[in-house]
């Protein structure tokens, strides 16, 4: 069907151990992902573009729920494939988010690439969402197939969370 843009599965599966990377922050500093190991679980939101509809639904979402990831031990970072002054602007439009946006920028999807989360043939990411347990161990994996797709099913990730805990 004309203009559906497929994304298509991720080459990481769960069980395989995450990706590690470093990718600057909103504030400047550096993100780490293994920083988080043996301390926190992680939840990578992966998303397409800044100032976009769903993905300025999706974002604050989480922020909105910030109090819940906490609760589960786990940080939210989210990828986009956008430079650190347009993710500033954007994050101002919104106003705030209570976590990193991290810039995935130079050189352009490097991480989001690793992931499986970058559609080269336009240029930015994909929607997905990634939960890395303490170990550094991927342990959700969801990729809506096509990128108008609404933001993934929020219940799902807190599922997957909550089985973390056990």
């Amino acid at each position: 069907m004309p203009g559906k843009i497929i994304q298509g599965e991720s080459k990481l599966k769960v069980g395989d151990e995450a990706p590690d990377f470093a990718l600057p922050a909103q504030d400047g500093k550096k993100i780490r992902l293994s920083n988080y190991q043996r301390k926190k679980n992680v939840m990578i939101a992966f998303y397409p573009q800044d100032f976009t509809p769903v993905c300025s639904h999706q974002l604050p979402s989480y922020s909105k729920q910030v109090s819940k990831f906490e609760e589960l031990n786990t940080q939210v970072l989210a990828i986009g494939v956008a430079s650190i002054p347009v993710h500033i602007a954007w994050i101002d439009s919104l106003g705030g988010l209570d976590y990193p946006l991290l810039a995935d920028w130079v050189p352009t999807g490097e991480v989001s690439k690793k992931y499986d989360a970058f559609i080269p043939k336009i240029g930015f990411g994909k929607r997905a969402i990634f939960i890395i347990d303490k170990e550094g161990i991927i342990q959700y994996i969801d990729i809506p197939h096509e990128l108008n797709e609404g933001p993934p099913d929020e219940a799902k990730i807190f599922a997957a969370l909550e089985k973390l805990q056990n």
